[in-house]
């Protein structure tokens, strides 16, 4: 199988976790991207062959594209706790809220009387 070099950009952090990953599980950062990669786009793969359009709805909300009640709706579920199973399932992270709406969260709770 042919190699390609690309570049691309990544959270500095994120690297350093991946490093660490890499070398308690004696691979590379690179070994661990291509598998998760390569689970993606097979997934992704299947699913349109199959003609399954749950994954795409999956993957859009993963990737913040598309809003949890939005995506439940097109999957047909009605509790968060099927969507995190079906994430957990698919292989997705859950979407991250930006900073700055998880900051005013926090807040929030801490401005609440004890």
């Amino acid at each position: 199988m042919a190699t390609v070099n690309f570049t691309g950009a990544v959270d500095r952090d994120l690297l350093k976790r991946a490093k660490v990953i890499a070398a308690k599980t004696d691979t590379s950062v690179n070994a661990l991207f291509n598998a998760e990669l390569r689970h993606l786009v097979e997934t992704f793969e299947a699913a349109e062959v199959s003609g399954n359009q749950n994954f795409r709805v999956l993957l859009d909300f993963s990737l913040g594209r598309l809003a949890d009640d939005a995506a439940m709706r097109a999957l047909g579920i009605d509790n968060e706790e099927d969507m995190f199973l079906l994430m957990a399932q698919a292989h997705l992270p859950m979407p991250r809220l930006p900073e700055s709406v998880t900051r005013n969260m926090v807040d929030s709770l801490h401005a609440l009387p004890s």
